[in-house]
């Protein structure tokens, strides 16, 4: 069970790890695949999301159903997918269908339990960017993949999850555009856009979870991570984080997540 911690956390963390045999990008992950625990079926974007569900079948939850935006339903492929067009998730998966089908009957009525969600840059009501980040004066904006999917699944969802790295450059006071609705400016938004479920209820970096409050949807530091600390969080975000008054540290990996996290990535590099 994860343990209750005081203010200043406990122990530093770096890059690579802190000397326990993880790495803080480990970290990530595997507390990501723990957070799809007990849920049915996710709608499940490329990148850290992708690793994230991809290892929670094989750990916590080898029920899952993964549902990529290409149309493949129930993709149970045998390393991390290069792309939503990788022909190993069509393989691997129950039925596929065409994308019309897969936005208009099982996302938009409904159907998926969770959404999991990259971003470039997030701001303190889990609103997402992945279109253009500014890149200051004389300079040409930053060009990023775009929307896809992803306001659809944040608008459809039972519920989203959001994983980044937990740096000053992604989670910002403000965002350069708005390309996916998290909780909007606060609370009642989503519900006055008639959008259904919950919105983002977890944010996973690699220092720890931020979970939006229940009275201002705003982002709360709710967990770190082993080796991290609040001060480090704080350092990291771009605005005045606040942190919850029973913030926890969660668990240390276990060596079947470390193995099987680690087997995914060395598949997906032999594919590469």
């Amino acid at each position: 069970m994860s343990g209750t911690v005081g203010d200043t956390g406990r122990g530093t963390a770096s890059d690579t790890g802190d000397g326990a045999g993880w790495g803080r990008d480990e970290l990530m992950e595997i507390n990501a695949a723990r957070a799809l625990t007990g849920a049915r079926s996710c709608f499940v974007g490329i990148g850290l999301p992708s690793t994230a569900a991809n290892l929670a079948r094989r750990t916590v939850n080898p029920g899952l159903v993964l549902v990529y935006e290409s149309g493949t339903i129930g993709s149970r492929p045998t390393r991390l997918p290069l792309s939503i067009g990788d022909g190993e998730l069509a393989d691997t998966a129950d039925a596929v269908v065409s994308v019309p089908e897969m936005f208009n009957y099982w996302l938009q009525g409904g159907r998926i339990d969770v959404g999991f969600l990259g971003a470039a840059q997030l701001d303190r009501f889990a609103n997402i960017n992945t279109t253009v980040v500014g890149r200051g004066p004389d300079r040409p904006e930053g060009r990023l993949p775009g929307a896809g999917g992803a306001p659809e699944i944040a608008a459809n969802c039972g519920e989203v999850l959001i994983v980044l790295r937990h740096t000053r450059r992604n989670l910002v006071p403000a965002l350069d555009f708005v390309t996916t609705l998290g909780h909007g400016t606060g609370p009642g938004d989503r519900a006055a856009l008639g959008m259904r479920g919950a919105g983002p209820t977890a944010v996973i970096t690699d220092l720890g979870i931020l979970r939006p409050h229940p009275e201002t949807a705003e982002l709360e530091l709710t967990a770190l991570h082993p080796g991290a600390t609040v001060e480090q969080a704080r350092e990291a975000t771009r605005w005045d984080l606040r942190v919850a008054g029973n913030l926890t540290v969660t668990e240390a990996p276990t060596e079947a997540e470390l193995s099987a996290l680690r087997a995914l990535k060395a598949a997906g590099r032999r594919a590469a």
